[in-house]
């Protein structure tokens, strides 16, 4: 196994484990905020975390969705077009995605500047630029992940094109449907 294929494997399983941690930590916080307000006693905080805990695990997720190249595409679209089109393409497919991942990192971190000495309500020792922070980092680490799929996406733009989550999940065979396709135009 070469030291890029170590590395990226390290880096999902990295990602991985931070969205189980916060995932985790999500359900124990909306879990002790249910049995508080059940026996009578609420806290005043747990709505508020676990809506920065959602929001983490909405960012971090994406950068996982991207490491497993599993975000938002229109993978089908790109099976129809000719591998000489479908490079170029892939390509500019994921300059616009890493493009406006730049934008939203830059644009995320302009807001923590604003949001200096501000704190959380209802837990005061936490920074809001402390909970805004997943925003710009998710930025980067999705960033990472389609710099480190990219050589996948190119071989398959080459190959027999991109594999289509979507009709996987539904149990859709994506040959069987380009088959039929191809069939209906011919």
């Amino acid at each position: 196994m070469s030291a890029y294929t170590k590395f990226k494997n390290a880096y999902f399983s990295f990602l991985e484990g931070i969205v189980v941690v916060l995932v985790i930590a999500l359900a124990g916080v909306v879990t002790i905020g249910f049995v508080t307000r059940y026996l009578g006693f609420p806290l005043s905080w747990y709505d508020e975390l676990a809506a920065v805990l959602l929001a983490w695990v909405t960012y971090y997720g994406t950068a996982l969705a991207a490491a497993r190249g599993a975000h938002i595409t229109c993978p089908s679209i790109l099976n129809m077009c000719p591998p000489s089109i479908r490079v170029p393409i892939a390509l500019l497919a994921e300059a616009i995605t890493i493009g406006f991942f730049v934008f939203l990192g830059l644009a995320s971190y302009q807001v923590m500047l604003i949001l200096e000495g501000v704190n959380m309500v209802s837990l005061p020792a936490i920074s809001m630029q402390l909970t805004q922070s997943a925003i710009p980092v998710a930025s980067v680490l999705f960033i990472i992940a389609e710099l480190l799929r990219l050589p996948d996406v190119l071989k398959s733009a080459r190959g027999k094109g991109f594999i289509d989550h979507e009709l996987e999940e539904a149990g859709i065979d994506a040959e069987e449907v380009e088959a039929v396709s191809t069939h209906q135009r011919g």
